[in-house]
């Protein structure tokens, strides 16, 4: 009732979307569920009016989710343990079932699915780089759904694919790329764009191992921080490298690429008869939220002939804004990029793109020509067949919600977002640098929106540093953050880091987080921490 009054209202304003299309047949009714299953809803005989009032509740279950994410009374999480929910909780039963469940018990498991998850819009979850729950981009993943299209050829995707195109020409022009030229894909998320780097890397100088297989290359080398994305050394692993043949390199106290290292380590394995292949530099590193300097890492790819990957998944982001995107200087130098809306720019998980500056690699290196998909002789111009550029054959459409979204914000909405999260982050490492019983892991504003600190209880404060205050203090972080799931007011990441115990990874990328859930975080770890 309250959705098609809503329409109503619409109806009778001017310049407004038209309502002519909506079925006079089917408003929100009371409908007994109890007895309709699913073999009732469309195509079902007759089941237009059973569907119709399914998926109105649907909705309704969806809208009240949403209503109370947004509400700083409701909890982030209903905490349990994995027993505890395996073991069933009031009449919510994981367990699968050979006979149909209605329709009634479908609605209900719908709800407790929610019910007992993680909030991930609410405005006090910190605890991962992607949070939030964009209105518009949830709309998009609804439609997309609807479509329940696939990726690969432009004949059964045609307006997602130019979507697509358009969307990474213009993610590429932002990069520095002189036209937006080169080439691109979304991928599912940025281990695998990652990935897709050093695959490309290794077909631009060393072709013939598609065919012949890493035994056709020389002893390959690859680059990355020490405090990188662990994709890095995983894409060593699955394509074939080895693990021994990714080197760390140092970093300095603010977690930024040493390049000085990294020239040492470049001649140390040419010395050894190894090539190095591929350097990868962070923009925006997943703890300490570090920029690797671009532009003389650059300098060293150049100097000797390598491919240069910057993994923006994290940091890409801050391109989209002229007062932060000064920390990605040098990016327009690199080969590849990874660059995940899906983190700083709150687009609905997952979509994440690789870009490549030079056209054609993508499709050199992964094209197989699978003839029941990709036949030379459609009617239409075959190079918009994106299918054969992927290391997938399905592809989800991750474009449509950020297409959606860039046209509902535009470019300023995006900058404006990503402002006032670096200006949250701000406002915390302010609040907590010199109040008594914090200690910042390193020095200085933060370059993203992390911020790294430990707390310290009144029990350790004036305690001189020794292996039992470390030993202590390693065990705060992870109680306070279980208080907190257990209480389920807040949720913020906590990890050690090299030599360093356990400390908070404070990171803001919800565009609902306000001061005020700032200040409640500080006042919560406080309060949790108190008597620890």
């Amino acid at each position: 009732i309250r959705i098609g009054g809503s329409f109503k209202e619409r109806q009778s304003s001017k310049n407004v979307l038209s309502c002519e299309n909506r079925d006079p047949r089917f408003g929100h009714t009371e409908t007994d569920f109890s007895n309709l299953f699913a073999r009732d809803l469309l195509p079902a005989k007759n089941g237009e009016e059973p569907t119709m009032q399914f998926l109105l509740e649907v909705v309704d279950i969806l809208t009240n989710y949403i209503r109370k994410t947004f509400d700083r009374s409701t909890k982030v999480l209903d905490f349990h343990h994995p027993h505890q929910l395996l073991e069933g909780i009031e009449g919510f039963n994981l367990e699968l079932s050979d006979q149909p469940e209605s329709l009634e018990q479908i609605l209900v498991d719908c709800r407790d699915t929610l019910k007992y998850g993680v909030r991930t819009g609410h405005p006090r979850f910190f605890n991962q780089l992607s949070s939030g729950l964009d209105i518009i981009g949830l709309a998009g993943e609804w439609l997309t759904s609807t479509a329940n299209t696939n990726m690969f050829t432009y004949e059964i995707a045609p307006v997602f694919v130019l979507m697509e195109q358009l969307t990474l020409k213009k993610m590429r022009e932002i990069v520095g790329w002189p036209g937006g030229e080169g080439d691109g894909i979304f991928s599912p998320g940025g281990a695998i764009s990652n990935m897709y780097s050093v695959m490309v890397a290794r077909y631009k100088y060393y072709p013939e191992v598609k065919t012949k297989g890493m035994s056709a290359a020389p002893r390959l080398i690859l680059f990355t921080s020490e405090h990188s994305h662990y994709s890095i050394k995983k894409a060593g692993a699955a394509l074939g490298f080895g693990v021994e043949n990714v080197i760390l390199l140092k970093c300095d106290e603010r977690g930024r690429v040493i390049p000085a290292d990294l020239e040492a380590k470049i001649i140390d394995a040419k010395q050894k008869g190894y090539v190095p292949l591929f350097v990868n530099a962070t923009a925006g590193s997943t703890v300490y939220g570090a920029f690797d300097p671009i532009n003389e890492i650059a300098d060293l790819c150049e100097k000797y002939n390598m491919w240069l990957h910057v993994d923006g998944a994290w940091g890409g982001g801050l391109l989209m804004s002229r007062k932060h995107r000064h920390k990605l200087s040098g990016i327009e130098r690199a080969n590849s990029v990874t660059w995940n809306p899906h983190k700083m720019m709150g687009v609905p998980l997952q979509c994440s793109a690789i870009l490549v500056r030079e056209k054609g690699l993508l499709q050199g290196c992964n094209q197989m020509c699978a003839g029941y998909l990709f036949q030379p002789d459609k009617q239409y111009d075959v190079t918009y067949d994106t299918g054969d550029k992927a290391i997938q054959c399905g592809r989800h459409v991750d474009i449509f919600k950020f297409w959606l979204m860039w046209k509902a914000k535009g470019t300023s909405g995006f900058e404006q977002h990503i402002n006032k999260c670096l200006e949250l982050s701000e406002y915390l490492y302010t609040k907590i640098k010199n109040r008594e019983g914090y200690e910042m892991v390193f020095q200085g504003e933060p370059q993203h929106t992390n911020v790294c600190f430990w707390y310290l209880p009144p029990s350790l404060r004036g305690m001189p540093d020794c292996p039992e205050r470390r030993e202590r203090l390693h065990k705060v972080a992870p109680k306070i953050k279980a208080m907190m799931m257990e209480s389920g007011t807040t949720m913020v990441g906590y990890q050690p880091q090299g030599d360093k115990v356990n400390f908070f990874r404070m990171v803001v990328s919800n565009p609902a987080a306000t001061k005020s859930d700032i200040d409640f975080l500080i006042e919560e770890i406080e309060r949790l921490g108190q008597d620890l």
